[in-house]
């Protein structure tokens, strides 16, 4: 098998339909609706946590069985039943309409694998084992989760803002170029991952500062 492409998909607004109404499709729904998708879910049953979705206007639902009809408008669709046959089917009229498609239970079936995620703001680390181990995939986010904590997407979003800076107050690509290195180094990780942010930010705003004398 050739590797896999990664990309990061701007959801917001689109419309993605999941077929499915257990738990497995619950957590599936929740992880869209994280990305500001449009979720349409198509099941004879769903979950009390789906239910209560549909009562705070967080999603579409159509009672019943899937129906290839339920892909018209759709962008992205997740096969999440507990019926191999429906999700086979799925996986097929998706390919045959080039819609990106995942099958929970044989990701091989779709075009694309749905990583192990850990978020901290608007940083994001996937790991992917391209649907060979989804466990393995899963205890190394749970390693990634504790180290790398709540203080990395604060320091993001002031890294993001100190970058800016540089790039639309330093006009010396070389001194440019050293400031940016300078803002992430080895040892503001490790303060990082020791959960001393104040630090952090007294060494970024130093790092700017001496870069620019």
């Amino acid at each position: 098998m050739s590797r896999r492409y990664f990309i990061s998909l701007n959801l917001t607004g689109k419309t993605c339909l999941v077929v499915g109404g257990g738990q497995v499709a619950e957590r599936k729904v929740h992880s869209l609706l994280e990305c500001g998708a449009r979720v349409v879910v198509v099941s004879p049953s769903i979950t009390p946590g789906l239910t209560k979705l549909i009562g705070e206007d967080k999603l579409v639902y159509r009672q019943g069985y899937y129906m290839v009809a339920d892909l018209d408008g759709v962008f992205l669709v997740i096969g999440a039943t507990n019926r191999e046959a429906v999700n086979r089917q799925v996986a097929d009229d998706c390919a045959a309409r080039n819609l990106i498609v995942n099958i929970v239970d044989d990701p091989a079936k779709g075009n694309f694998f749905v990583p192990a995620v850990v978020r901290r703001g608007d940083l994001t680390i996937a790991v992917s084992t391209d649907g060979k181990s989804p466990m393995l995939a899963r205890k190394i986010r749970e390693d990634l989760e504790k180290t790398y904590g709540a203080p990395f997407g604060e320091f993001l979003e002031l890294l993001g803002t100190l970058r800016q800076e540089v790039i639309r107050n330093v006009a010396d690509q070389s001194i440019k170029k050293e400031i940016l290195e300078n803002l992430v180094d080895g040892e503001v990780l490790s303060l990082l991952k020791e959960g001393c942010l104040d630090k952090v930010k007294e060494r970024l705003h130093s790092a700017y500062r001496g870069g620019r004398s």
